[in-house]
């Protein structure tokens, strides 16, 4: 399988990106990706060499193959291919009926595969097997804002009864005008919590504040929080759903980043001046 070009860019470095919001000027500047290039690069190949390697694996006809496919599914997301994750995915729940309804990354793949009204489907089914995770509920509200717009998003937020952790109920009030980023992150700082479970909260508040501008279309602003909550040490070396949800940051974090790369080589301004040094040179304006 070919190594995906975004999860090389994920170590690019980047100037700063002002923030049009006063939640996002309150934050302190990040001036470069919250990965090294070389952290970045040995996390690209890492990744790549555990997905031949099932791949490899899976070839054997009596391999358990539901578990390489969950494997490479996850391996194949981390790197960008989100089809190729989505089809081990589906293939993993064509051979195990049972995994289907729980099966929230495959929701999260089809998202990012395109597929949004799919994608809400899986977290529709995700509900009736657990209705207290809010952070269901996050996902179905993306997938419908970008499968239907905001307004069908809104009104169809699921609603919760029972308590769920912190910080997803004060979160997911965020989505139907509640309350806001600044109102989020100040329960965070003033709560009387330890370092390790402050830190937790502020992962998923970053993550989903930042996820939310994107979904909306102020990239400028998810970049800061995603920023954020990808530099925060506790999703990366926390339990496997923390750390799937610290590759989801990072890999939205790409895709954003991918964009404005892209975006400032399209404005470079072409130079028309003639010269007589010799044919134009990759970069020089041509």
């Amino acid at each position: 399988m070919k190594l995906c070009q975004s999860i090389l860019l994920c170590v690019t470095l980047f100037p700063a990106v002002n923030s049009t919001t006063d939640i996002c000027r309150a934050q302190p500047a990040i001036r470069k990706h919250s990965i090294s290039r070389v952290d970045g690069e040995k996390l690209a190949k890492s990744l790549q060499k555990n997905a031949d390697l099932l791949s490899a694996k899976l070839l054997d006809k009596d391999s358990p193959r539901v578990r390489l496919l969950s494997q490479r599914g996850d391996a194949l997301f981390f790197l960008g291919d989100f089809k190729e994750a989505v089809a081990d995915y589906e293939e993993m729940v064509d051979l195990d009926p049972q995994q289907g309804d729980s099966h929230w990354r495959r929701g999260i793949a089809r998202f990012y595969a395109g597929k949004a009204k799919e994608a809400a489907q899986q977290f529709e089914a995700y509900h009736s097997f657990d209705d207290i995770d809010r952070e269901n509920g996050i996902w179905r509200y993306f997938s419908q804002y970008r499968a239907y717009g905001p307004e069908k998003a809104k009104q169809g937020l699921l609603k919760y009864r029972k308590t769920d952790r912190e910080p997803f109920p004060d979160v997911y009030r965020l989505f139907s005008g509640d309350t806001t980023p600044e109102k989020i992150l100040a329960a965070i700082d003033n709560a009387e919590i330890s370092k390790d479970e402050r830190e937790k909260r502020l992962f998923y508040a970053q993550l989903y504040i930042g996820l939310n501008h994107a979904v909306e279309g102020r990239g400028a602003d998810a970049i800061v929080h995603l920023r954020e909550s990808t530099a925060n040490s506790w999703g990366r070396t926390a339990g496997y759903g923390p750390q799937y949800m610290w590759h989801v940051g990072r890999v939205h974090l790409n895709l954003l980043l991918e964009k404005l790369k892209k975006k400032k080589a399209d404005n470079k301004p072409v130079n028309t001046k003639k010269s007589s040094a010799g044919p134009p040179q990759p970069g020089d304006g041509h």
